[in-house]
């Protein structure tokens, strides 16, 4: 299996099979690059080993709610939070300990996306 092969298993193991497609065919005809780096990034993650998944994607949850506007990726990893083992509850816990850092604004439109993500559950 080769780097790109990899990539696209764990991606697909995070952010589900569906979600994985939606991503390689929104950049195909645009950007087709773009989806080989995300797979390279979900390669190199494995490779290094040093945080688990459940620890990156509270990072990446974390650092999409700080940029704000990031409404369809912060969907996309509140999924794979879940996918990779984090409970509500502590997804919840992350964005409230963001509000004195960010504000109010970001961390409410954070909640809001994940409330979605919840009750399609």
């Amino acid at each position: 299996m080769n780097k790109y092969e990899n990539g696209l298993r764990i991606r697909e193991a995070v952010i589900g099979k569906a979600a994985s497609q939606l991503v390689s065919e929104s950049l195909a005809d645009i950007a087709p690059i773009l989806d080989q780096k995300t797979l390279l990034v979900f390669h190199e993650v494995e490779m290094r080993g040093i945080l688990d998944m459940k620890q990156r994607e509270m990072i990446t949850i974390t650092s999409l709610l700080t940029q704000g506007d990031t409404s369809s990726q912060l969907k996309i990893h509140i999924q794979g939070a879940l996918n990779v083992g984090m409970r509500h509850e502590e997804i919840v816990e992350t964005f409230i300990h963001c509000l004195p850092y960010v504000g109010f604004p970001r961390v409410l439109n954070a909640i809001s996306v994940a409330k979605a993500i919840f009750g399609d559950k």
